[in-house]
Parts: structure tokens; sequence; C-alpha cells
């Protein structure tokens, strides 16, 4: 399901990979925020989260950072619909998306 309706690929790929990986932390923190009081609003935003990662994965401009990337997906569905066998918390997401948030904001 397509929840960013106007997002297309090629909008998407003008962003640099720090502002593509803020942007996925962006619907990480909703995620997170509504964990606890919607499981519904927290379904929804890990889905949107998904969707940006794999926004990010397609872009052949992230190629040197793929297995990052890749792996970051993985551990995050882990987190919220797996058995979270990486020990993963949502202070440790919270900082992993902070830095890209911070790099995205000095580099812009």
């Amino acid at each position: 399901m397509k929840y960013h309706k106007d997002l297309t690929f090629s909008r998407w790929n003008r962003f640099t990979l720090f502002e593509q990986m803020a942007n996925i932390g962006s619907e990480v923190f909703r995620a997170i925020n509504w964990r606890n009081k919607d499981p519904k609003l927290t379904q929804l935003s890990f889905e949107r989260a998904l969707e940006l990662f794999d926004l990010t994965i397609r872009d052949s401009k992230n190629k040197q950072s793929l297995k990052e990337i890749c792996r970051a997906r993985e551990v995050l569905v882990d987190y919220f619909v797996g058995d979270n066998e990486y020990k993963s918390s949502n202070k440790l997401w919270q900082n992993y998306f902070y830095a890209f948030n911070y790099a995205a904001r000095v580099n812009h």
C-alpha cells in the first residue's frame, strides 16, 4: 500500500541519504509515541517507515550504505513485529535517528 501518495521516487531521490533517514526517523518516532496508546496508529506509522525505507533502498546513490540501510530495516521490523532478537529499545531508535536529523540540518 502506498501511504505517501504525493511522494514520487524521483522526488525522494532528490533528498540526501541523511534527509531520507531523518524522514524515516520521523515515522519511527511517531510509531514509538503511539506504541502504548493506539496500536492502529503505531502500525500505520511503522508501515510508512517501511515504505520510506524501501524507497531509500531503491535509490542508487545509497549503494555504499545499502548494507546499513537494509540492516536497520531488518532490526526495525524485528523490534515492532518480531521477537526483538536484537534487543532494540525506544531509546536506541531515537538515538540512531537523531543522528540523521542532526546531519541533515548541518548539511542543509
